[in-house]
């Protein structure tokens, strides 16, 4: 079961190739997710110095009066993956055009597990061409009901 989703992101990028990896958190942190509090809106990994991070997910307080007065709720956390992961990640980040954004944090026996993807932004056709899918899907769907 996923706690915290990246629902924009499938609408955005295409993905090429998905990753799980563990993810350094304090503990409040984890009481928060586990509690389904947090936003992956505008997420996106990094990879420096042989160390992959997650950049730009907001993790509220748990419980604000027992948190640490310098805590930054959108602050960098670790990614734990290992080195092969993170070569190739270092890899396909370097291409033009690509980019790796987390989808998802999970519960996996009992850890927290982040779910990230190479991806390539859609064009703005795409997305459009999408759009009208659903619409199109949406008014079969509501024309079956009604005809029954």
């Amino acid at each position: 079961m996923s706690l915290v989703q990246n629902k924009k992101a499938g609408f955005n990028y295409e993905f090429l190739e998905k990753f799980e990896a563990g993810i350094e958190l304090f503990g409040y942190e984890v009481k928060a997710l586990k509690g389904q509090q947090g936003s992956l809106d505008g997420a996106h990994v990094i990879v420096r110095g042989g160390e992959a991070f997650l950049v730009g997910m907001h993790v509220p307080p748990f419980q604000p009066a027992n948190t640490p007065e310098s805590y930054d709720t959108y602050r960098a956390r670790k990614l734990l993956l290992s080195k092969k992961e993170i070569a190739r990640l270092t890899g396909l980040e370097q291409q033009k055009g690509l980019t790796i954004v987390p989808i998802s944090v999970y519960n996996k026996h009992g850890k927290l597990k982040v779910e990230i993807a190479v991806a390539r932004g859609k064009k703005k056709h795409d997305k459009r061409e999408i759009l009208k899918k659903r619409t199109a899907k949406r008014e079969i769907e509501r024309a079956l009901k009604t005809g029954r």
